[in-house]
């Protein structure tokens, strides 16, 4: 009898000590180019082409923690569940043998100690998540230094279509792959990349990142790393949580509830668990900044030469094809002289942030026939509504590839031109209203699996997934080109020919029921303007199948050798097929809208993989050799678009010491071309660029001006006097290729992890990474195309530029995917954790993430020059490469009272054009983007079973620093989590 109580007395201790470390540990984390077209306004970005557990007890500095308690899942799988027997033995094995529980930490198959994985992983637990209030995971994800600036976020409005996507190292949102609890989940259709917004907030249990690469265990797409995201699961009680924040000005309002119930049945053997949610998120208007509008085109050193806005009126201008005279209509139809006052502020009517409506559905179940069945079932639901808001469309002519007039002008025989000469027409529509673009987005992965154990330690896993998204777009105000040139009584000469003159016939009107026949001098009328407007109408698809089967095994064999550890093995197979198609608005297709130009893109592939990894460890509490594992992990792929590949990783974990541990990887990367990348149709967007022969930007080549004004000049330009009527965007033709090559890659890292014994608590680790990619699929920036063309050093670009005859104007520049070279960056990572108790009543935490960037270079073409991006800003796209980043966090717990400070910092940049920095010898008058910390509180109380949070995000109401983007005088990639000003938020969950 007393053995048997003392045996139960032991048990009771464990639960209760592993329970208050479990809760001391949580409450010690602190912290830790797609497919669309950007419209013009003029202010606009081509979207980058493509071109993501169980709770942890522990999230120090090293990217390897993962100890966890006794039922923590592994990666990749739901949470297994055991009778109340098999518990209550595993609970008295651990009391009596001191055996610690291991999980599978994203970066290896294999199960892992603390610390005992090479791969620089970094472990975000939910905790820390909602302590920021975030509304979204991609919103927290904007925190973090390894987190780049070329993903797509909630404060990118135009051509984003509400999707959050995310983008590590700076290497581009098509190159990360992102799991849902260990496997594939569906992708956004029309951005080609997971959605960050189709993950419920309260759902996340904790975050991996994987920020090596990991192609060799995890297929393509994990080129710069991989984002395992863990929902909670075989959960037993229930929780509704209510969440609201408003800015300090009163818009940005977000309200959230979210809810779970799990429920188990036939005695702890199986599982259900229903989760949902519910999110609203209202766009802030750019109007309501002062900072953001109105909205700086250029960058000059005189004062007198900004501009400001759109050359694009909503009175119209009219240029004399013949005198050249700038005239803007006035009220009563009549023409003065176009001044700058008159250029048109469309900041006024643009969105700042898009308005988001997010409602998710999941369930989760599974039943432990025995130990070597258990069926499980996975589904994941999320539908979206977005909306955002442009200022109205311009007009000045047809959009590739249409066969209308190129260039929209009054024919001299118009009877309301009273010029005497032809004038070419520059008008924002004002008539139509502002362009208003609203998304639905259906996104759903369904998964069905058996696990178990096949015999001896070795375990299965076999599941089949099906993943599908659905797309549709719909575009207010974009207008009939069709319609509007016979509302103005205009008549195309040769139809089909999109340069064919034009002539006054009132009969092209009259003969069109609905017509009304108008001045283009004069607004148009109610009637007029209905006839001529349009709505567009497209959607996208996408739809994934994955068979998947895994086999792993911890322990084989015992090394054979004093002080040997085990070796284990991990293999498996998957075949995946993926298709993707983009339908969009016929009239669009055909060129007769004035919204930005697309064509059909349909495609997939399928691919058959194989991958085995192995661990050992070689030595185990040998002298000077704690700990020394050396892992091999390789991959082989079949697609049947490019043939086999294989792709490898290797890593050493070597402790010499407890306090002291070694580790470092090298391994591979390969990735084909993505549907759009490979089939994508040819479609018109507008980059950020300038073109060379505006007579501002003309000024800025130095010495290279007089060869760049020269080569302007064989078109007729003279770069003295002419100006871009694009503000600061250039219309480019962006499109697939199917001669497309795969990418590959190599990645190494090599660094530190301390934990030393007489500072209890602290934890740190420092890391060196180091990222070359070959054969870079991507398309050429457009500013770049236009500067080798016009600066002659390479005169072949030149081809790729095409100008309207008439007025000098850029009609496009092409910029199709190519293999277009390499890149290559490294920097260092530091990260350190410390936990301390003051007193029996008080915690304090201190957590610290510094990324510190040492090099950043590309090659745009093979063999050509490499440009060195490392602290530089590309301030027209907004991408920015900060030299130093970093997150801190300080918290403390006294009791059930909890409070959380939060710094983050962005270093300051150079500004760069994408070929060189700007200097004030150029002309420029800004050059620069200064260094920026931000300021986040949250406090938190917990009573009975009520949680409490309520927090400031921005305290000090920092506002982004200016960047001449000619988008919002800022660059809301980088500065996004500025964007809103100073935001309160409340949160209330209870338990039951």
């Amino acid at each position: 009898m007393i053995p048997y109580r003392r045996r139960e007395l032991l048990l009771c201790a464990s639960i209760l000590a592993t329970g208050l470390g479990i809760s001391a540990k949580a409450e010690a984390q602190t912290a830790t180019s797609t497919h669309h077209r950007a419209s013009s306004h003029g202010a606009s970005v081509h979207k980058k082409s493509a071109v993501k557990t169980a709770s942890k007890a522990a999230a120090g500095p090293s990217a390897t923690q993962a100890t966890t308690a006794p039922s923590a899942v592994a990666a990749g799988t739901s949470a297994p569940t055991f009778t109340a027997q098999t518990r209550h033995n595993r609970a008295l094995d651990s009391i009596e043998t001191g055996r610690a529980e291991t999980v599978v930490v994203t970066g290896s198959a294999l199960s892992t100690s603390n610390n005992q994985n090479a791969n620089p992983v970094q472990i975000i637990s939910s905790k820390q998540i909602e302590q920021t209030g975030a509304t979204t995971l991609g919103d927290y994800l904007q925190r973090l230094p390894s987190i780049g600036s070329q993903g797509t976020t909630n404060s990118q409005t135009n051509g984003t279509d509400g999707v959050s996507c995310t983008d590590i190292r700076n290497l581009g949102q098509q190159r990360v792959l992102v799991l849902v609890d260990g496997k594939r989940a569906a992708i956004n259709g029309e951005s080609s990349c997971f959605d960050m917004n189709t993950i419920n907030i309260h759902q996340v249990a904790s975050v991996e990142i994987l920020k090596d690469g990991g192609s060799e265990l995890y297929g393509a797409d994990a080129v710069s790393g991989v984002i395992n995201i863990k929902l909670k699961h075989n959960l037993s009680d229930g929780n509704i949580t209510v969440r609201g924040g408003i800015t300090d000005v009163g818009d940005g309002q977000t309200g959230m509830i979210s809810g779970y119930k799990g429920w188990n049945f036939d005695h702890g053997k199986g599982n259900v668990t229903v989760s949902g949610s519910y999110m609203t998120q209202s766009g802030i208007k750019q109007k309501n900044r002062s900072w953001a509008t109105p909205v700086q085109q250029n960058d000059s050193s005189d004062v007198s030469a900004l501009t400001y806005g759109s050359g694009y009126p909503t009175a119209g201008r009219f240029i004399g094809a013949t005198s050249g005279n700038d005239m803007i209509a006035n009220s009563n139809g009549t023409l003065s002289s176009f001044t700058s006052a008159d250029r048109y502020n469309y900041g006024n009517d643009q969105s700042l942030t898009n308005s988001l409506q997010d409602a998710t559905l999941s369930f989760d179940a599974h039943y432990d026939i025995n130990s070597h069945f258990t069926p499980y079932l996975n589904f994941n639901y999320s539908h979206r509504n977005s909306s955002t808001t442009m200022a109205p469309e311009p007009v000045s002519g047809s959009i590739y590839p249409s066969t209308l007039p190129t260039t929209l002008y009054i024919p001299a025989n118009d009877p309301y031109n009273t010029s005497g000469e032809d004038q070419y027409m520059y008008k924002r529509m004002g008539e139509w209203g502002n362009r208003r673009t609203e998304t639905a987005s259906d996104t759903y992965t369904g998964i069905a699996g058996l696990k178990g154990e096949i015999t001896h330690g070795w375990n299965y896993d076999l599941s089949y997934t099906y993943g599908w998204n659905q797309v549709s777009n719909q575009v207010e105000g974009v207008g009939n080109y069709t319609k509007l040139l016979e509302t103005y009584g205009l008549r195309q000469v040769t139809p089909g020919d999109s340069s064919s003159a034009l002539v006054y016939d009132p009969s092209v009107c009259n003969a069109s029921a609905g017509c009304v026949l108008s001045n283009p001098y004069e607004k148009l009328s109610s009637a007029a303007a209905a006839y001529s407007n349009y709505t567009t109408h497209e959607n996208y698809y996408y739809q994934m199948r994955d068979l998947n089967l895994r086999i792993n095994n911890n322990h084989v064999v015992h090394m054979p050798w004093a002080n040997g550890g085990d070796l284990g093995i991990a293999l498996g197979m998957e075949h995946r097929g993926e298709q993707l198609a983009y339908h969009p608005d016929p009239l669009v297709e055909a060129g007769e809208t004035l919204t930005n130009s697309a064509s059909y893109t349909g495609g997939g592939f399928n691919v058959t993989e194989g991958y085995l990894e192995g661990k050992a460890t070689l030595l185990h509490n040998a002298f000077l050799a704690k700990d020394l594992t050396i892992d091999g992990q390789g991959r082989y792929s079949s697609y049947n678009t490019f043939g086999g590949t294989k792709n490898w990783k290797v890593s050493i974990n070597w402790a010499p010491i407890q306090d002291i541990r070694f580790r470092a990887t090298l391994g591979t990367s390969y990735r084909q071309p993505n549907v759009y990348e490979l089939y994508g149709g040819q479609s018109l967007g507008y980059a950020s660029a300038t073109d060379p022969c505006d007579s501002v930007q003309a000024a800025t080549y130095g010495a290279k001006a007089a060869t760049v004004a020269a080569n302007c000049a064989k078109q007729g330009i003279n770069t003295s006097t002419f100006s871009s009527t694009y503000s600061g965007q250039t219309p480019t033709i962006y499109g697939g290729n199917s001669a497309l090559k795969p990418e590959t890659g190599r990645t190494y890292t090599f660094g530190t992890v301390i934990t030393p014994r007489w500072i209890p608590g602290l934890s740190a680790s420092v890391e060196y990474w180091h990222y070359t990619l070959k054969n870079m699929i991507s398309y050429l920036p457009t500013q770049y195309i236009m500067d080798e063309c016009y600066t002659g050093a390479d005169t072949s670009y030149c081809s790729d530029i095409t100008r309207n005859s008439s007025t000098g104007q850029l009609n496009s520049v092409s910029a199709l995917y190519q293999n277009i070279g390499g890149l290559k960056t490294s920097g260092i990572d530091f990260d350190l954790d410390y936990r301390i108790r003051i007193t029996p009543h008080d915690v304090l935490t201190l957590s610290n993430n510094f990324q510190q960037l040492v090099s950043y270079l590309q090659q745009y073409e093979p063999g050509g020059s490499w440009y060195n991006y490392a602290g530089r800003m590309l301030y027209q796209s907004g991408y920015g490469m900060p030299r130093v980043r970093d997150y801190a966090t300080v918290g403390w717990q006294h009791g059930a009272i909890g409070f959380t400070y939060m710094m983050n910092y962005i270093g300051g940049m150079r500004w760069n054009d994408g070929t060189e920095d700007l200097t004030r010898a150029n002309g420029y008058g800004r050059t620069s983007t200064p260094g920026i910390f931000s300021h986040d509180v949250t406090v938190t109380y917990r009573w009975n079973r009520w949680n409490f949070q309520g927090g400031v995000n921005n305290l000090l109401d920092k506002k982004p620093p200016f960047v001449a983007s000619a988008t919002d005088n800022s660059a809301s990639a980088l500065y996004g989590n500025l964007y809103m000003g100073r935001y309160v938020f409340l949160q209330a969950g209870v338990n039951f």
